[in-house]
């Protein structure tokens, strides 16, 4: 038999948190998953603060009425601005993300990391911390670079060809062309693009993101068992979009897709 306490909530801004959902199901692959897509609202990367944590807080709360128990903040801004919040305001377990820099400042060869992510986890201070923690005590060197035409491209489905390489070229090869050689993709958008990316900016440059080591927090809060488990996933957003999109980016997955809105 299922049990209701272990079903999780995964909330993003749109249809990136489902790299995150691909690593939790590979980890826990039995357990019942409500995700979902803010995609009226996205990208949450370029918002107010105070909106993306008010919106954190509808999506939290329309989760926790579908049964989730344990939430993951598949979304790089929300975590910067909301996920301690929602730690103080609901008394279940959430997760969240950060960009990649500790396990970058552990690989890198030159001292040189280059941290592609959005506009609002560049600019919190979470993400200022774990530069002053992992990055300045090492001398090393961080490149920040926002990247808002990758979350449009990942929204529309278009993970290659010339509009991607043209992307990629202009965020992440003046990164490498300054010494770089470790990206972190700190968004969890831009997993969907990894193969793009290395292909760009070529196979010696190390690309990191932190989806599975959520997915190995998630786990441990989380019991796993035997049994049928449903993944629900839904949008704020065109319903149509996601039915296009869900079978790019999560082939062989098998989800109920649906349209939610929230006020």
């Amino acid at each position: 038999m299922q049990s209701t306490d272990n079903t999780i909530g995964i909330l993003d801004s749109g249809v990136g948190g489902l790299s995150v959902l691909l690593e939790v199901r590979k980890k826990l692959p039995h357990v019942p998953v409500h995700y979902i897509g803010d995609s009226e609202w996205c990208p949450y990367g370029n918002k107010p603060a105070e909106l993306i944590q008010s919106r954190s807080y509808a999506v939290a709360e329309e989760l926790i009425e579908m049964g989730a128990r344990t939430i993951v903040v598949a979304c790089n801004s929300a975590t910067i601005h909301a996920v301690e919040a929602l730690r103080a305001r609901y008394p279940i377990p959430f997760v969240g993300m950060e960009p990649a820099v500790k396990p970058a400042s552990q690989c890198t060869r030159s001292g040189i990391i280059g941290v592609l992510a959005t506009e609002a986890s560049i600019a919190g201070e979470k993400f200022h911390a774990l530069l002053k923690t992992h990055i300045h005590p090492k001398g090393l060197k961080v490149i920040t670079q926002p990247c808002p035409d990758f979350v449009t491209l990942v929204e529309d489905g278009m993970l290659s060809g010339p509009k991607v390489e043209a992307a990629v070229r202009e965020y992440a090869h003046p990164m490498v062309e300054a010494g770089a050689d470790t990206l972190v993709l700190g968004c969890t958008h831009y997993p969907f693009l990894r193969e793009s990316i290395q292909s760009v900016v070529g196979p010696d440059i190390q690309l990191i993101d932190t989806g599975e080591a959520v997915a190995r927090r998630t786990a441990s809060l989380v019991e796993d068992y035997e049994g049928l488990a449903t993944i629900s996933v839904h949008t704020t957003g065109n319903l149509a979009c996601l039915e296009r999109l869900f079978p790019i980016l999560c082939p062989s997955l098998p989800a109920h897709l649906h349209q939610i809105t929230i006020a």
